[in-house]
């Protein structure tokens, strides 16, 4: 088994020994997934190499403030008709979080797989899995100084913005003293920590807010209080007149009410499938609970689809949990 520094050996002999490269992360990207697409797309340039950055749809709207968000192509808008042979994938906890990208992978590529989730497989040519990481941007932080590359003010605000947004603004039990000690050195650069802050975990659309109005209304509990859910479909979102980004932070709310020790998101995604995102206050490894329905994610954090209606699914994945427990 390959020790991490081999891993940033091999990483770094990737992104050096070729000339022109896709960059993916996963469907319905995040704050890590969107920060980590450019984080490497610098570090590209950095290194003189051609590339191009992907997703299968639009990053959200919040995103747009961080420089050259606007050069991540959303395939659903703009195709592409070629094939790349050196991909890098980052933040994809497996392969089929890379979605439609993954048509634009020639049939002998090579993949640099950079991901933080303990669920991920080990899909890439080359993997450079950091479990004990927060997130995929401060694996990109050690690598760029691993590298020895200096930073500029909007790449740190990237690695920054991926920090905070998936340790929920340094709240998680995933934010260890490197996590806090990275975060400082970014905000050497100048990085407007509070303004990011305020940006991604305190405002809300008022479309956000009418859909979590709309939501809570239908929140349901189990029996002995441990387990809360809700649902959206895309009812929901018409009447509101929000989008899927404004769906982001609501599984939190089922998962912090007291004795709660499983919060649940169900998303109808259409007749015959659901999406369900988890929370656990940390009894329930809803990692497993999401790879037992072929999804995957962190201890505390995951997700799946489903095949099935509604009704149906609710009650496997209930049951499933309630195993767990």
């Amino acid at each position: 088994m390959q020790t991490h520094e081999q891993e940033f050996i091999q990483a770094q002999q990737f992104l050096k020994e070729h000339d022109q490269f896709l960059v993916v992360s996963h469907v319905q990207p995040d704050g890590d997934a969107v920060s980590s697409t450019l984080v490497v797309g610098w570090l590209l340039s950095c290194l003189g190499k051609k590339y191009v950055m992907v997703n299968e749809g639009p990053i959200p709207k919040r995103m747009e403030i961080l420089e050259n968000s606007e050069d991540i192509v959303d395939l659903s808008q703009q195709p592409l008709d070629e094939t790349f042979d050196y991909i890098v994938c980052v933040d994809c906890a497996d392969f089929k979080r890379t979605g439609k990208t993954s048509l634009l992978f020639s049939e002998h590529a090579r993949i640099l797989n950079i991901d933080h989730h303990p669920t991920n497989n080990g899909f890439g040519t080359f993997n450079l899995i950091v479990e004990k990481a927060a997130a995929t941007a401060e694996i990109l932080f050690d690598l760029i100084t691993f590298m020895g590359i200096k930073l500029n003010l909007a790449t740190a605000t990237a690695l920054y913005t991926g920090l905070l947004t998936d340790t929920g603004g340094f709240r998680y039990s995933n934010t260890s003293p490197k996590v806090m000690e990275t975060a400082s050195k970014l905000l050497e650069y100048g990085v407007d920590g509070p303004g990011l802050s305020e940006l991604f975990l305190e405002q809300m659309t008022f479309p956000q807010l009418k859909l979590l109005t709309r939501v809570l209304n239908g929140l349901q509990m189990s029996g002995d209080g441990k387990i809360s859910w809700v649902t959206v479909d895309d009812g929901d979102l018409s009447a509101t007149g929000a989008i899927h980004e404004d769906m982001e932070g609501i599984v939190n709310y089922p998962r912090n009410i007291q004795g709660v020790e499983v919060g649940l998101l169900f998303k109808v995604i259409d007749e015959t499938a659901v999406k369900v995102s988890m929370r656990s206050a940390g009894k329930v490894d809803v990692a497993r609970v999401a790879q037992h329905f072929g999804g995957g994610g962190h201890v505390r954090a995951a997700g799946a689809r489903l095949e099935g209606k509604l009704d149906d699914v609710i009650r496997r994945v209930i049951e499933q949990v309630k195993a767990e427990l």
